[in-house]
């Protein structure tokens, strides 16, 4: 069985981070009931193109950005706005283990849907928010977006090539990392708090950022701020504590390098015909070397020019030296690793025929991860979410509709 088969989540989340965290658990096992405005939907159902296709090759109305994040959910529209929306949302919190929600600080408040309404209802509820600057603050007013939490966070100043290169200047991530890195935050949080409400009972609020996950996770480069007092720099390619730890530019492509240790810099220098550089004493070891990386990078670049790539991925490889070549994703998915791994992935769709997907990264052995269905169409789980979870009749249901609260 997957390990949160017994668990519920009502996912009012949309976008990306909230949504990511609902799809890790909804890979995980969990039954996540995504709320969705009637007639619209989560904003990223109309970020397209590209649009997913049907069997005939022709463009769905299904946006490959939300396919991204939407798997194994249950769709049902409900407009909150409506009193009769709100009593629909407080019954499935009433029978949920945990609700995600990134609306703006008290949002949900004024429809008494906020988590001080929702413990009332129901006790042992574990309430994820999830804001771009958290829920106190002098910005938790703010909107947050991940282009301006990379900005503020600190990462865009040390991602992208060196100012003093050609191309230099600030670089953002190339996806929305801070979204998806605070959507796993919060199913590690979400995870802890239930495995907290074993032993106490009850559950618990989690206030989740966006800015705060991103200064989290510059980790070592923040160590290097406390250690020296200097911020930390844009390296472009190149490691900031680790030397060589770069690309190089083969005589006909480009080729990862990634010595780790003096020892692999020892093999890297019989592969290079150069066992003297790894007896100079400015290169015998990475403190040395990262002392006299500009001395010592310029003389590899001309080594590394000097063959084709091919020759440095055997010969490398063959000696345990860690490269890699820089695949587009198309290479990626063809790469027999990558295929073996499972990390494409086609699910059945009502539209689309079959649609392929990116796999999860999790692997068990007693409780594998379960890809249940594809992500659904708006509103596809209305009635069976009314009806199954709730209880209701047909006649229950059809007046709520003419309510148009559904």
């Amino acid at each position: 069985m997957p390990a949160l088969s017994h668990i519920r989540v009502l996912d009012l989340s949309r976008v990306l981070a909230g949504p990511w965290c609902g799809q890790i658990l909804a890979d995980l096992g969990a039954e996540v009931i995504k709320v969705e405005r009637p007639g619209a939907g989560d904003d990223t159902r109309t970020w397209g193109p590209p649009w997913m296709k049907d069997a005939e090759g022709r463009d769905t109305t299904e946006a490959a950005y939300f396919m991204a994040a939407n798997r194994g959910k249950k769709s049902v529209t409900v407009d909150i706005a409506r009193p009769e929306g709100q009593a629909v949302i407080r019954a499935l919190a009433a029978q949920s283990d945990i609700l995600l929600e990134n609306y703006k600080v008290g949002g949900l408040e004024q429809y008494g849907l906020d988590y001080a309404s929702l413990r009332e209802v129901n006790p042992r509820l574990i309430y994820c928010s999830v804001t771009g600057f958290g829920q106190t603050g002098p910005y938790a007013g703010r909107a947050g977006y991940d282009f301006i939490i990379q900005g503020i966070g600190g990462l865009m100043s040390i991602t992208g090539e060196r100012d003093d290169l050609p191309g230099g200047g600030p670089q953002k991530v190339g996806v929305a990392v801070s979204d998806l890195m605070t959507g796993m935050y919060s199913s590690v949080a979400v995870l802890a708090a239930l495995a907290r409400r074993e032993v106490s009972g009850v559950g618990q609020h989690i206030d989740m950022a966006l800015l705060d996950t991103q200064v989290a996770m510059t980790a070592n480069m923040s160590m290097n701020y406390f250690a020296s007092g200097k911020p930390p720099k844009r390296a472009g390619n190149a490691h900031q504590n680790i030397v060589p730890y770069q690309t190089f530019a083969a005589a006909d492509g480009h080729i990862i390098l990634a010595v780790g240790n003096d020892s692999q810099f020892v093999k890297l220098c019989d592969v290079a015909g150069r066992p003297d550089l790894a007896k100079d004493p400015r290169f015998a070891t990475n403190p040395a070397r990262v002392k006299h990386r500009e001395i010592l990078v310029p003389m590899l670049e001309d080594i590394f020019a000097a063959k084709p790539q091919r020759f440095w991925a055997d010969g490398l490889e063959a000696a345990g030296v860690p490269c890699g070549a820089i695949n587009d994703l198309a290479q990626t998915y063809a790469d027999p690793q990558v295929q073996h791994r499972g990390m494409r992935v086609e699910l059945p769709h009502p539209t689309a025929g079959r649609v392929p997907l990116v796999g999860s990264p999790m692997k068990f052995s007693e409780s594998p991860v379960e890809y249940r269905s594809a992500p659904p169409l708006l509103g596809q789980h209305t009635d069976e979410v009314l009806r199954d979870v709730l209880g209701m009749d047909d006649a229950a249901i059809a007046k709520l509709r003419a309510a148009m609260a559904v």
